[in-house]
């Protein structure tokens, strides 16, 4: 029985096999946030008690009235603002925000490099919860979630017009930081920062969000995402100079 010939393969210009990314292609930095968001989550969930996941929450999560002046102020005051952003108030939760932290993490870690991003995760987790803290100084819930950082991921996405080089072979925002007034003339960034914005506004104040049954603390999102926005330049690494 006859065989037909293999397809041939497709070929760059100068013979040589293109090179395809990869359907998974994400940085390592970006894999090992999501590992530690994930980890944490199945130990509350099947390794700790109540009693022990409610000692953790009040170790590592946010809690705007242990800075009231209450109650001393202990390591966990310092250390809380940053993590944060690892505890997650269910698996719909952690899902949706690992989708988002996946798409427009990994080209701005790819842009920055593991070190930059590690920096501009913890600035705009920072930014978010002091957001979240001047609108609520006195609340004893705990803000828990990713979200406040991504949402700074997503302003840093705004400043480059949301344009991506994959000429590397890895997905990375292409070109300079875009100047802000260029960037509030661009019709797709607008139409994006309004819908969001208004996203954002909707689902805190109605208190609606699929799969999420706490509230949404919408002012830790534009406090992440202004710190993403206007903060990008502070991280980006310097361009390369002319010989």
């Amino acid at each position: 029985m006859s065989q037909s010939p293999p397809e041939p393969s497709e070929d760059d210009q100068d013979g040589a096999p293109k090179r395809r990314e990869p359907a998974f292609n994400l940085p390592g930095v970006v894999l090992a946030a999501i590992g530690i968001c994930a980890g944490v989550h199945l130990i509350r969930l099947y390794a700790l008690d109540v009693e022990q996941d409610l000692a953790l929450l009040v170790r590592t999560a946010f809690i705007p009235i242990r800075y009231s002046g209450q109650f001393d102020i202990d390591f966990y005051a310092f250390s809380s603002p940053f993590t944060y952003a690892f505890l997650h108030g269910g698996f719909a939760h952690l899902a949706i925000n690992m989708i988002w932290l996946a798409a427009f993490g990994s080209p701005l870690a790819n842009r920055l490099g593991a070190a930059r991003f590690a920096a501009f995760w913890a600035a705009t987790g920072l930014a978010a919860a002091g957001l979240h803290y001047m609108f609520h100084p006195l609340d004893s819930s705990p803000l828990v979630g990713a979200s406040g950082a991504i949402s700074g991921m997503m302003g840093a996405a705004a400043r480059f017009g949301f344009r991506i080089d994959r000429s590397e072979g890895r997905a990375a925002f292409a070109g300079e930081p875009l100047p802000v007034p260029l960037v509030l003339r661009m019709r797709g960034v607008l139409t994006f920062l309004v819908i969001w914005m208004a996203v954002n506004l909707v689902s805190g104040l109605v208190g609606f969000a699929p799969g999420v049954e706490d509230r949404i603390a919408w002012e830790a999102h534009i406090g992440g995402f202004l710190a993403g926005f206007f903060g990008i330049r502070l991280f980006d690494r310097a361009p390369p100079r002319n010989p």
